[in-house]
Formats: structure tokens, sequence, C-alpha cells
């Protein structure tokens, strides 16, 4: 605190266009504003944040000799840091700004301009009794480590890797399957151009593996994460593949040999192709090297493969499968780290009225993605009804594709659009027109959403090829008697007319959802979620690869759903935001932290529990010859969230700019009763 100063306060009354003009009378709230306690200057402006706006208040900082300034105006999460930075210029320590919100906490929420004026009064009345009490902070740097991990390597993941390591900067790419690829990697082709799915990204796979700065960890897993930005250690877990990685030659012997060769459900393929126990994910998997199943294994599940032992080891002539082999801990110190985790397609059994669970011919999209793929269990034949060999099976005379299976539905949680579905139907049902040209192919949707560059003139060629569209939701699917006829039951929203349509394949248009093990990820990098699940960014616009925790930023799919080239793009945004940080070498940690008084901390640790950063740690302090312990705040980690003065029973935590004999004049000033 600065003792015995005389406050010279400068207000600022934004219009915000017509924003805040329109309802509150900015001219009564700056007269009202002259005549408060310190108050030396009291302006209004069309636009205070921009660049004569923020003039303005360096000139009168200048000559008015300003120790203190207050801007009315939006929310402080859109333009506090742009305010700081016009009281720096100036010469002014950037914590000597206060910030009351007319806009979304008045004007937008008001229709009576006289009762919004008087608000706003209250408020900048009320920003002036705490700008009063303002102490100057100063903010502290931290070296950086020059390196990054990326968790998730699929196409976004990859990207970003990649863009990071040309910059000649170390990455850790961290996978949890035994293969960099991700969903992309199950597509045939992508909309709207066509191209080839594994052409697109096989090359960027194989680049990534061979990059000297990329440290490529498939088959892992981040375990264990600490530290604050530029400074982060973590561990990270190396499954055993049971398969030695510098002997296996990927030639496949192993698995032709397995005793389960061909009865596993492979997860690449959706469960409509088998693999073996010992198994390669895709022909094209990166890197080559065979992993073994331990839960499928005979030999690692029940100890025993056989009479003769586990064929797979016998064949291998290159030596490699290890069943002695253990998991590795491998720890990594980093400076940044980029979520690139990805999504899960919406569980269509959550939907059984579409019948899903009972017909082998209803399929969701991506499993329809790899029955029409030239490297999917049937080589790219439109064959659906195949026993559990392989064998058998018909080729469909009439195909329906049902739009926006859990996307858009109350019913199940999910209110969000998937942003893909639309298109990836569209495309799989040109892709049927051209294998199965005499195929009758129907579309049930709602709405839809072309909303991308080629999209809407992709969907009208999609229309031309004689793809019916009919606007409904359809309600039930069921059997029609013996055979593989199904009958979807619908209304044709724009004739009022309801449908009894035949079908013998049904392509459920399935959505995008968060991860199910997206609680793990969230407790282990303490992130957010938004409202759909999604992880939550740390601004909609400004900050939108960015986290609440300074360092950590988002890639891809796991911020919420978008199709390939947002996906690179915002790979793209992730991997510059890391590189600015590593590229600086230092960084600014936040000023507004909490602080502790030790005379009052009695050592309970509660604040320590509720802290979402894990800032806080109890320490050993020697009072008089008696060691007790008090809580210590890294102020590297804390964000002065409050959560820890909310929680502290005697009042010793506190957040700087927000202690209480700050914040209870701001109280007393609007009127609010305990």
């Amino acid at each position: 605190m600065v003792e015995n100063y005389r406050p010279k306060i400068g207000v600022y009354i934004c219009h915000c266009g017509i924003n805040i003009a329109s309802v509150v009378d900015v001219n009564a709230v700056v007269e009202y504003a002259s005549k408060l306690p310190g108050v030396v200057v009291a302006r209004d402006y069309s636009y205070v944040c921009s660049d004569p706006g923020q003039g303005m208040i360096k000139e009168d900082i200048e000559k008015e000799k300003l120790n203190r300034v207050i801007v009315a105006s939006c929310s402080p999460r859109m333009h506090e840091p742009t305010f700081r930075n016009t009281l720096k210029d100036a010469g002014l320590n950037p914590y000597f700004l206060e910030m009351a919100n007319i806009r979304e906490q008045d004007s937008w929420v008001h229709e009576d301009k006289e009762e919004a004026t008087e608000k706003a009064k209250k408020l900048v009345e009320a920003a002036v009794a705490k700008a009063l009490l303002l102490e100057a902070l100063e903010e502290k740097e931290v070296d950086v480590t020059p390196s990054c991990l990326i968790i998730g390597a699929g196409i976004a993941g990859i990207q970003a890797a990649l863009d990071i390591a040309e910059a000649g900067f170390k990455v850790y790419l961290v996978e949890k399957s035994p293969s960099v690829g991700g969903r992309m990697s199950q597509l045939d082709k992508t909309f709207p151009t066509l191209d080839c799915s594994a052409c697109i990204l096989t090359p960027k796979m194989v680049d990534v593996a061979n990059h000297p700065n990329i440290e490529l960890m498939t088959y892992s897993q981040v375990e264990e994460v600490e530290g604050y930005v530029g400074n982060f250690k973590a561990k990270i877990r190396k499954k055993a593949r049971y398969v030695d990685f510098d002997k296996c030659t990927g030639c496949g012997d192993c698995a032709e040999a397995c005793r389960l060769a061909g009865r596993i459900p492979s997860e690449f393929d959706e469960g409509i192709g088998n693999r073996s126990a010992v198994y390669l994910p895709f022909p094209q998997a990166v890197p080559a090297v065979y992993t073994i199943d331990p839960e499928r294994c005979l030999q690692l599940s029940k100890g025993k493969c056989g009479k003769e032992g586990p064929k797979c080891a016998e064949t291998c002539q290159a030596k490699a499968i290890d069943f002695e082999q253990q998991d590795e801990i491998v720890e990594v110190e980093i400076g940044a780290i980029i979520v690139a985790t990805g999504y899960d397609i919406f569980d269509a059994n959550r939907k059984p009225e579409y019948g899903y669970a009972d017909n082998d011919n209803v399929m969701t999209g991506l499993e329809f993605e790899r029955l029409v793929s030239a490297s999917g269990p049937t080589g790219g034949n439109i064959i659906v009804g195949r026993d559990k060999k392989g064998e058998g099976g018909y080729e469909p005379k009439k195909v329906a594709f049902i739009h926006c299976v859990g996307s858009r539905d109350e019913s199940v949680g999910n209110e969000y659009c998937s942003r893909v579905c639309c298109m990836y139907l569209a495309k799989q049902a040109h892709l049927i027109k051209e294998k199965l040209p005499d195929a009758d192919i129907t579309v049930f949707y709602m709405d839809v959403r072309a909303f991308g560059k080629g999209f809407e003139e992709f969907y009208d060629r999609v229309r031309r090829e004689g793809i019916r569209y009919i606007r409904g939701n359809p309600s039930e699917i069921y059997r029609k008697g013996d055979d593989h006829t199904l009958i979807i039951k619908v209304e044709d929203t724009l004739t009022g007319t309801p449908l009894e349509h035949e079908s013998d394949l049904v392509v459920l248009g399935v959505g995008l959802e968060p991860r199910r093990d997206i609680r793990e990820i969230i407790d282990l990098f303490k992130l957010s979620q938004s409202t759909d699940g999604f992880f939550l960014e740390a601004h909609p616009k400004l900050r939108p690869v960015d986290t609440a925790s300074d360092g950590i930023y988002l890639a891809g799919c796991c911020q919420g759903p978008k199709d390939i080239p947002d996906t690179v793009a915002q790979a793209k945004g992730a991997a510059s935001s890391a590189l600015i940080l590593m590229a600086s070498g230092k960084v600014k940690v936040e000023a507004q932290v909490s602080v502790v008084s030790p005379d009052e901390c009695r050592g309970c640790g509660f604040c320590i529990e509720v802290c979402p950063f894990g800032a806080i740690e109890l320490v050993d302090e020697n009072r008089m010859g008696n060691i007790v312990k008090v809580a210590l705040v890294n102020e590297a980690l804390c964000k002065g969230c409050g959560s820890c003065a909310a929680a502290c029973l005697s009042g010793a935590i506190q957040p700087k700019s927000f202690k209480d004999e700050q914040i209870l004049p701001q109280i007393a000033v609007l009127g609010v009763k305990s």
C-alpha cells in the first residue's frame, strides 16, 4: 500500500458505440463520477479501447498526474489487459486499474434507461471505492524450458508437433494407442474434395516419426504433471508392447501365427473386422511395430498358450517377442503443453429406437468408413450382414442415412451441432452411388449445415447425383419379417406426410462427443469444461487455443467439434502460441496471486484441498522454537481465483487486489446486505 498518497483518480466512461450509450445516460454518469472522492478527471468516449481512447488516458496520466484509473465499459475479461498496457505505457503501475462492467452487467440486461443509469453510477462509485485502496503489484519473470509436450497424435497433434519441431524446438509427442494417426486414419476419403485420407495423412505420420526434434512415444500415457508455465515436469508411462521395438521388422508373421488370429474385434475397424492378439492397428501404422494385447493374449492373461507354447515367439525370425517386457516410466521437462486428445463418437446404443444393437445392417458413420475403405475388412466392397468369420453378406439395394444422431438432441444431453455429420453423410452417400450406381439412397435430415469452403457446392453435387433428401427425424427403426429389410418410421415435415421407408442398410450420422476419459485429463492438467463437455478455452474469440492454465494449449476436437481444416488451423495456432512462449526464453507470471499471513494461518490445509491449480503447500515454520505448519503459495502456479480465500477458516489467505479491505467498501457503496 502506498502510504499517505493523495488520490488522483481518472474515470473514463465508454459508449461502446450504442451498446452502452443507448441504455445508459453516459453524460449523467460522467457528471456523477466527477464529484466522487479522489476523482480529478471524468470523461466519456465512444470507444475507450481504441487508440484515441487510450491516448486520452495516457495524456491525462501525464498532465493530471493520475495515480489510479477507472474504465467503465465492457467485461474486464475482454479489455483489462488492454488498459493495463495503457497504464504501463504511461509509466503507471498497471495494477492501479479498476474496471466497472456497465455493459454485460448493466446496459445489456436492462431496458429502463433511468434504472440502468443509476446502476451505472453505483458501479462506478464502487470501482472508485476500491481504487482508493489498490496496491502496486509487480509481475515476475521465470525462465522457460525450450521444449513442448503434446498429448495426442491425431492430425492436430501431428501438425502441432511438426510446426514446433521445424522451428528448432524439442517435442515429446505422446499417443495412447500403438500408432499415430487418430480418427483421421480411419477415414476413407475427406469432404468436400474427396482426397484419400491416408494419402494426405500418411506422409505426415512418417515425418513425425523421422523428425530429429520429435521424440515419439506411442502406446504411452502421461501419468503425472507438475510445475508451472515454462517449467513443467511430466511422468510418462511407456507401456510394454511385449515386442522389442528395435528388433521388430513389421513382417506380420507373428500375427498370422497367433492362435487367436482373426478372432478379436479390431478397434481400428470399429469391430466390423478382426485382428490377432499380436497386431498392427492398420497397414500404414507408424511406427510399424507390432503390439501384443495383454488382455487378449493367452500367454499374458492365462500364463499358457497351447501345449507347444506361443506360436508368435516361435515364428518371429527377428526374435522380437519378449513376454518379460515391463512398463517404463520416463520423466521429461517441458516449457509448454498442447492437449490434442481428440473425441469419441456418440454411442448409438443411447438411441435404442434406431435398433443399432439389434440389427447388423444398422451401423454408425465411422463403421461405414471402415466398410467402404480400401484398407477395410471388405477391401472397400460394400458388403453387410457378414458372419463372425467375415463370410457371406450382401450388397445393399436401398440405403438410408439419418442425420443428427446424438447431436442437437436434448434427450441425450447434446444440444450442440457436431459440425461434420451433414457433410460426412453426403460424402458417404456419394461413395455408395459411385460403387453401387443402382442403389436407392435416401437421406433423412432436419437441417443441412454446409458452412465450410466448398461444402455447399459438394452438397448440391450430391443431390444432383440422384440422392434423395427428406426432411424428417425418424422415430423408430424395426426389422420387417425374417429378412434384412428395415422399416424407418418418419414424417416428411415439409409435406406433413407420415412415411414407412424400407431399407436394407441404415447409416447413423453419429456426432462427436468429449472423450470418455476426459475427467482424467482434466485432473491431470487442471483444465475446465464448457457446458457441452469439451475443454474450455480461455476466451471463445480472442484466446481460442489458450486455457486458464498458462502454458497449456488446446488443439483439435478436444476443444469442440470441428472438421479437418479447422483442426489443422487450430493446431497451428496452438503451436504458434507455444513457440512464442519457448522462443521468448522468459515468461511473466500472474501478479494478482494469493498471499498468506503466516501469523494468522493455522495450517489446517483446507486451502490446499480447494485450490484447482495445486498452487499451495504446507511448510514448516519455526515460531519461538516450535515448528508449526503454515500454507505457502507458489506464485508461479497461482491464478488468483480466490477459492483458497473463500475456504480459509481464519482469513489468513487473501488474493492480491481482491482483499477483504478492498472489496468491503465496494459492497458498502452498492448497499448489499450481508
